[in-house]
């Protein structure tokens, strides 16, 4: 029977324990950062799917109302073009009144009819209802516009093809979504260079302009500011791109916020008043295009949003 050695026991114990030394603090740490980042893209990819989910109700609902809307509007203009030919007529007879009108001057219908045409100055009634029922269908047509513009953006996230685009016929759209937030606070000046049409999803760029538009916006703080949109061009063949910018004289942006503005749900906005996802959304849509968004900002004086976009889209996959 083989006899056992208490020292050999100790040693063989010692040398079964695991190593407590530096190499094995080494190893904790980095299994501990490769942890963070892992929880790190788990949040981001939570973060995202929240937001496209909020993204999605929004569009449902902008469709909805947008088609909510275009049905009254629909027999709102059709009903306006009948009471145009009306008028017409009525205007005809009414012409023919005040030629009968002559032949009865000195009677006492006659002395009737003058004494009702000066009361409701029928003369001013004929010269201000053409022109008011020419500023009420540009108003119903500026309506319907509005909301066809709505409906395109509510297809933002929706399965669309690539198209080439006039993306200043996008921004010009953009505008007339946005003129009533914008009208009250700032003037828009637009300094368009000569630019091409540009292969993308028109609905999603629009997107895009329109949150910074918005952001410029309330980035006013003054009694009245300027928004400055401008594009251009940079690059030939292949590398070709174009840009656009959008500045504004507001409040400008914290230094230690810029790293930031584009984090989903980060917002300088106070609670209610901004939900942190039109920069995120603008990012992810910028990076769809295989473009970029960059920022440039000085508290007190104002912020540029600049994007540069391909001028030809090649997909992930051909470039992989």
């Amino acid at each position: 029977m083989p006899t056992t050695d208490p020292a050999l026991n100790s040693a063989q114990a010692k040398s079964c324990q695991p190593c407590s030394g530096p190499h094995q603090v080494h190893e904790l740490l980095r299994a501990n950062e490769e942890l963070k980042i892992l929880n790190a893209k788990l949040s981001a990819t939570q973060d995202k799917l929240v937001q496209s989910e909020k993204l999605a109700s929004i569009g449902q609902l902008a469709a909805g109302v947008a088609h909510e809307i275009n049905n009254p509007i629909g027999y709102i203009f059709s009903n306006f073009g009948t009471l145009e030919r009306y008028l017409v007529h009525l205007f005809q007879m009414l012409s023919a009144y005040e030629e009968a009108e002559r032949h009865l001057s000195d009677t006492p219908q006659g002395l009737q009819l003058k004494k009702l045409r000066e009361q409701i100055e029928l003369d001013y009634l004929k010269e201000d209802i053409p022109n008011l029922m020419q500023e009420s269908r540009e108003g119903i047509s500026r309506v319907r516009k509005i909301v066809s513009d709505l409906k395109d953006f509510s297809r933002v996230g929706a399965s669309q093809e690539w198209v080439w685009a006039n993306l200043h016929r996008g921004i010009e759209s953009t505008l007339n979504i946005v003129n009533n937030e914008i009208k009250y606070k700032a003037d828009v000046a637009k300094v368009f260079g000569d630019i091409p049409d540009v292969q993308c999803l028109p609905s999603e760029i629009n997107q895009v302009i329109m949150n910074l538009l918005i952001n410029a916006t309330h980035a006013i703080t003054a009694e009245r500011g300027t928004i400055t949109i401008r594009t251009g061009r940079t690059g030939e063949g292949d590398s070709e791109q174009v840009w656009i910018e959008v500045e504004d004289n507001g409040c400008g942006i914290a230094k230690e916020h810029i790293s930031k503005v584009f984090d989903p749900f980060f917002t300088t906005k106070p609670v209610g008043k901004g939900t942190g996802l039109g920069l995120s959304l603008s990012y992810g849509i910028v990076q769809k295009h295989n473009g970029h968004i960059d920022v440039r900002s000085e508290p007190g004086q104002g912020t540029c949003f600049r994007i540069s976009l391909p001028v030809r889209h090649h997909s992930t996959e051909a470039q992989e």
